[in-house]
Parts: structure tokens; C-alpha cells; sequence
């Protein structure tokens, strides 16, 4: 493949069907742009005045440090110079309105798994791009279907975009040289037969049966259903999880369980989720709860959360069938949580 072709020469010719001063590839151009910053400043560490002092604690609770804090600063700042009308980020409390007229909302995990950057694992940026609807604030709680376009950028070995754009996954890589991104590959597609799973196998005294019984299969290897042996792997990094699906194959579980503030999972859906549920299903994989679709269901508040299965489309048809005979953990009330009944509530 000829590496010539750059982020900016992509979005404005290469997809024709967004062309030149497109909103959605001016935004895309901003959040790139924000992530070389980002990179630069990771790669340095201690070295730029980043050394994981504490800074509180975010919007959901999780401690929270200075990079992270670093890294909502320069995604904002970028942001607020395309066509932006709101972000949701999970840095911040409440919906940031930017231009209430503009066509876009954003929503994004500045530095989603900074806590591993104490290791030197990699880390990312996620984020979802959507059309404004009537408002600014209610484009957030519209189905995951809703967005356009979403993507992660990896911040390990190299600094990676995988880009989910036109129901196509690409990906791009920085050249430090130049400080552009550079199409590598085209055209994603998760391979669909992979024994390999990635759980944080430490909880599953609190998983549901359906889980248990998955695992269980391909814990069983060769003698089991599957009849072929499993890998498990478990970085503690999503989009480093999400990047080794596309490239490998398999399925990553981060379920609900039994355990306090776990029932409705852990993983935020309109910054997380939704936007791995995409990049998967338009690599030809699948995301789930267990019980629904990802891309269909809708928040009700910003930072809402929600259990991701997602790799292969064959895997996470088998854990759909297996939650089918379960009792869910939690039954929701007369308001159902996403407006829809079943999620692991």
C-alpha cells in the first residue's frame, strides 16, 4: 500500500461524498490536530510536567489526574474551533454549549485508561460525532444509530486514528516527521473465527450465569463446543482491547454483575460504547449488551452507563443467545433505563 495519502487529503477527497468544508471532517481535523499535542505530551511523561499528580475525581467518581485533566484542556480548546454546537466529556460534569446553531455535538473520553499510563500501556482518545437534532442538548440522547461518524486515537508503540467514517473503519498513523496522520489501512474487517477473549476473569464470582456458561465453553478448548483451544487476554485498556479485535479478532466482555454500581455496567455509553459499537459494526463485527444492540439504545443522562460486548459478530450472537434464558440482574421500573426493557436491569 503507498503511505502517502493524509488525514486532511482523505477527508477532503479521498470520501468524496463528504467534500471540501465538510462539517463533520472539520471536527475530525481538530480532534486530530489535539491528539498530536496529546501524543507528544504523553510520550514525555514526567519530562512535560505530567506525572500523575492526583486532581479529584471526574463526573462519575473515577479519580481523576492531571493528564486527564490536560487532555479534556486540548480536545475542548480544538473542538471549540470546528462547527460544534455541544460536547458531552467525561471530564465534565454537565454538556458544554459551544454554538447552539452549529451542526454538530461531540461527545468523547479525553484519555480513556490514563491510570495505565503508570504502566506504560497504551491509552486513547474516544470519541462520537453526531448531527445536531432540534437542540443541542437532546442530539446526546438519541440512538447510537444517530452518529455519523466515531473513532479512538491510540497512544502507544505508535499513535494510531481508527476511524469510523462512511460505513468504512480506516486507520492512520501519526508520522512524527511530519505531525500528520497517514492512512495505513483501508477498509477494516474483524476476522470473524478468532479463539481468543478478553474478561477481567478476578470477577466472575459476580458475573451472571450467562456469562459463566460463555466463559465456561471456551475455558473447555479443544474438548469443549467450540473444539478449538482459547487465548485470553485482558489489557485494562479499551481501545487497546478494541485495536487488537480489529486486528486479530475475538470478543471483549466488560459485563454487568452482581456487584454495587455494576448492574448497569461500567463503561459510559454516549463516549464509549456507542462509538466502539460503531467502529465494530462497520468492521463487520457486533456490539451488545448481552440482551440489546448497542447503536439502539439511547441515554437518559450524559455520563449513563452500559455493559459492551463487542469483536466478532459470531461470539457476541452466542452471548445474545445465552442471556436469553437469564433473569436479568435488576428489573427496571416504569421508566426503563434507554427506554427499553432488558438491560441487564
Amino acid at each position: 500500500m503507498d503511505y502517502s495519502l493524509t488525514l486532511d487529503a482523505y477527508l477532503g477527497g479521498a470520501t468524496p461524498s463528504l467534500g471540501q468544508g465538510s462539517s463533520v471532517a472539520t471536527v475530525i481535523t481538530c480532534l486530530a490536530s489535539a491528539a498530536v499535542e496529546l501524543s507528544e505530551l504523553i510520550a514525555a511523561g514526567p519530562l512535560s510536567g505530567i506525572d500523575g499528580r492526583d486532581s479529584g475525581t471526574n463526573s462519575g467518581g473515577d479519580r481523576q489526574i492531571d493528564i486527564d485533566v490536560e487532555a479534556n484542556r486540548l480536545m475542548c480548546a480544538a473542538l471549540r474551533k470546528g462547527p460544534v454546537a455541544a460536547i458531552v466529556s467525561e471530564e465534565t460534569e454537565l454538556p458544554e454549549i459551544l454554538d447552539s446553531g452549529a451542526g454538530l455535538c461531540v461527545a468523547i473520553d479525553p484519555l480513556d485508561g490514563s491510570a495505565n499510563l503508570a504502566n506504560n500501556i497504551s491509552v486513547g482518545t474516544i470519541f462520537s460525532i453526531r448531527r445536531r437534532s432540534r437542540d443541542a442538548l437532546s442530539t446526546f440522547f438519541e440512538p447510537g444509530t444517530a452518529q455519523q461518524a466515531a473513532g479512538c486515537f491510540i497512544y502507544g508503540p505508535q499513535t494510531t486514528l481508527v476511524l469510523a467514517l462512511e460505513h468504512s473503519v480506516d486507520i492512520f498513523i501519526l508520522d512524527r516527521r511530519s505531525r500528520e496522520f497517514v492512512l495505513i489501512r483501508r477498509g477494516v474487517r474483524i476476522p470473524s473465527d478468532t479463539a481468543e477473549f478478553a474478561i477481567n476473569m478476578s470477577n466472575r464470582r459476580h458475573w451472571n450465569a450467562a456469562v459463566d456458561a460463555y466463559i465456561d465453553h471456551c475455558l473447555l478448548g479443544a474438548s469443549g463446543e467450540y473444539g478449538e483451544d482459547f487465548n485470553m487476554r485482558w489489557i485494562g485498556s479499551l481501545v487497546a482491547e478494541a485495536y487488537r479485535i480489529l486486528m486479530r479478532g475475538g470478543v471483549f466482555l466488560y459485563p454487568a454483575d452482581a456487584r454495587r454500581n455494576y448492574h448497569e455496567g461500567r463503561l459510559r455509553l454516549l463516549y464509549e460504547a456507542h462509538p466502539m459499537a460503531l467502529i465494530m459494526e462497520w468492521a463487520g463485527g457486533a456490539a451488545s449488551t448481552g440482551r440489546d444492540r448497542i447503536l439502539d439504545l439511547s441515554a437518559r443522562m450524559p455520563h449513563q452507563r452500559a455493559p459492551l460486548i463487542m469483536g466478532s459478530a459470531r461470539a457476541v450472537r452466542d452471548l445474545n443467545l445465552l442471556h436469553q434464558g437469564v433473569q436479568p440482574l435488576y428489573e427496571s421500573s416504569k421508566a426503563p433505563l434507554f427506554a427499553r426493557r432488558g438491560l441487564f436491569l
